[in-house]
């Protein structure tokens, strides 16, 4: 199912898609979708790079642990 989204241009400019033959309606398409795409992986990237962090930290506190444990042990 699709929805109807209304895009204003200046005149001009749908003239000129017109002349050169340009398939606007496909091209916004396609670029909603790339846009779309690209927002996704730059928001998971984020996520990934907060994750690491955090992981990295969780092995920090993990190896102080184990070195204060053979500490105590000797």
């Amino acid at each position: 199912m699709s929805v109807v989204i209304g895009v204003r241009v200046p005149e001009r400019l749908k003239k000129e898609m017109e002349e050169l033959g340009i398939d606007y309606t496909k091209e916004i398409r396609e670029y909603l979708e790339k846009r779309v795409k690209e927002e996704k992986l730059s928001r998971i990237l984020k996520r990934l790079g907060e994750m690491q962090k955090s992981m990295k930290k969780i092995d920090e506190d993990i190896a102080s642990k184990i070195i204060r444990e053979e500490r105590e042990l000797r």
